[in-house]
């Protein structure tokens, strides 16, 4: 049975919600922003810097967190609500917490998850999802099956307070999900939460088999392993072979660009794809066009939004501007304050504003993955745009990827160094060099003005990954399955030396 209309009328009263906040950008923020400053008034944090509900929020937001926050700023307070403190970065008791990515010092992030942030933020995102794909696809049979969510797990590491669970946020979010949605996801939350991929690839696989999925949730690079193991199992070259009326892909977490075509092989043709902006710190956007992969910001889900310029990265004291000032075209680093006890904290990531109002994004890639050891400044997406055109051009595929500068030495210039993982090699690694050089230089014109006449900068190397060499890596690092993700730039040689020496056994 199709319960897909009964159920859209909900989501589109859900979806019309976020659409009428065109217009209102400022208006909805501050009215978020006092939200989050009445609670953060009830703290110990809020005591602290003098944080009060009796002013304008946003010059109280300023003038009691002057700096902008990184982890390392917040994780003595984060520590004592994982030990049990009430009242600490937010009101009440945090039981639950999502294991993020080290810092600088090695140490992992333990980002708080809230009630608040699981009801008004994370779920709520999540209807967001499904919102405005039932309503940009009038046609959809969404709910005549069920959705495959592929998630983490937990992973607790520390000695923890009893009650408290830390690891991947998806963990979190299928534990804590309200059971009627149970009926329409697979595979069970036993299967899901399992640590060892090892272990759990195949019972996904298994489990997924004869299920009526309709859609699919997750990050692209590890669904495509299921997807194959699935396919695998079944002997067939098609995924809709086994699950015949699957319309849908959410996907998020990485860039989708570079996995389009292998994703276009192994589905028929009219196959959806709808990207989110769902981080550790937050739910943050949705696309809500056909037009372009822009994401509209959710102004109204329990988070005030700031931007940093990127030409302010490298300052002592950034100035981050609120949603209502930002510009179209511009790169931002993302700053948030939120109902889960952040308070004008950075996550890392950098965005293109896409349009103002309604005030759509796009993800850049993050503040310290880039590579710009010769001034050359190549982000994450022009690394993204230059390899989706080159694998399409020069019909082939890759599985994963990182790059990093190798520095001039008395033989030759400086040149950036790309170990990849191919699923399907072209046909000259060294013509796919060329190609992935050139494509660079289009995309980022101080690339292009580093490599002009070969006078500051060589063309880049690429060296070939063995099959599996990234998921070795991630395993050597305790992150296999959890949903983490290789670095695609660094400005340093970590991690691509650590991959080399594996790729090397």
């Amino acid at each position: 049975m199709d319960f897909t209309p009964l159920v859209r009328p909900w989501f589109r009263r859900q979806g019309e919600r976020v659409l009428s906040w065109r217009g209102h950008v400022e208006e909805v923020q501050r009215a978020q922003l006092a939200w989050l400053v009445r609670n953060g008034a009830l703290t110990k944090w809020g005591a602290s810097c003098g944080l009060t509900s009796h002013a304008d929020p946003y010059d109280t937001l300023r003038s009691s967190v002057p700096s902008v926050q990184a982890y390392p700023d917040v994780r003595e307070w984060v520590m004592r609500m994982v030990n049990g403190e009430a009242d600490v970065l937010w009101p009440g008791v945090t039981r639950r917490f999502a294991q993020s990515s080290g810092t600088s010092d090695g140490k992992s992030k333990y980002i708080p998850i809230t009630d608040d942030s699981l009801r008004v933020n994370h779920y709520a995102g999540g209807t967001q999802v499904v919102a405005q794909y039932l309503r940009l696809y009038p046609d959809s049979r969404l709910f005549s099956g069920k959705g495959f969510i592929l998630g983490g797990s937990y992973a607790n590491e520390l000695t923890l307070n009893s009650g408290v669970k830390v690891g991947d946020l998806s963990a979190t979010l299928i534990d804590c999900i309200n059971p009627l949605a149970n009926m329409v996801r697979v595979p069970s939350k036993r299967i899901a939460l399992l640590a060892d991929w090892e272990e759990k690839l195949p019972r996904l696989i298994e489990a997924s088999m004869r299920e009526n999925v309709t859609n699919i949730s997750g990050v692209p690079s590890w669904f495509l392993t299921v997807i194959k193991g699935v396919m695998a199992r079944a002997g067939v070259s098609c995924i809709h072979d086994v699950w015949p009326n699957l319309e849908v892909f959410f996907h998020g977490g990485i860039c989708m660009e570079p996995y389009r075509g292998q994703y276009a092989r192994i589905t028929r043709p009219g196959m959806r794809y709808l990207e989110s902006y769902n981080a550790s710190e937050g739910f943050f956007a949705v696309q809500d066009t056909l037009d372009s992969h822009g994401m509209l910001l959710l102004l109204g889900c329990g988070v005030f939004y700031e931007f940093i310029p990127v030409s302010q990265l490298e300052s002592d004291n950034p100035q981050p501007i609120p949603a209502w000032q930002v510009e179209e075209g511009e790169v931002y680093s993302l700053v948030i304050t939120s109902c889960n006890g952040l308070w004008r904290y950075t996550p890392g990531d950098t965005v293109r504003v896409e349009s103002v109002d309604p005030l759509r994004i796009t993800i850049a890639g993050r503040t310290k993955c880039f590579i710009n050891a010769f001034g050359e400044e190549l982000m994450v997406e022009n690394a993204e745009t230059a390899m989706a055109r080159v694998c399409r051009d020069m019909n082939c595929s890759v599985i994963n990827y990182t790059a990093a500068p190798v520095y001039a030495s008395d033989n030759r210039r400086g040149r950036h160094e790309w170990l990849i993982e191919f699923d399907r090699p072209p046909a000259s690694v060294e013509a796919f060099a060329d190609a992935l050089d050139l494509a660079l230089q289009e995309v980022n014109s101080d690339y292009q003005a580093k490599r002009a006449h070969g006078i500051f900068l060589d063309r880049l190397s690429v060296v070939v990954g063995r099959k599996g060499v990234f998921d070795c890596w991630l395993s050597s690092t305790g992150k296999l399955g959890g949903q983490r993700k290789v670095p695609r730039l660094s400005n340093t040689r970590t991690p691509i030396d650590d991959i080399l020496r594996l790729n090397s056994i």
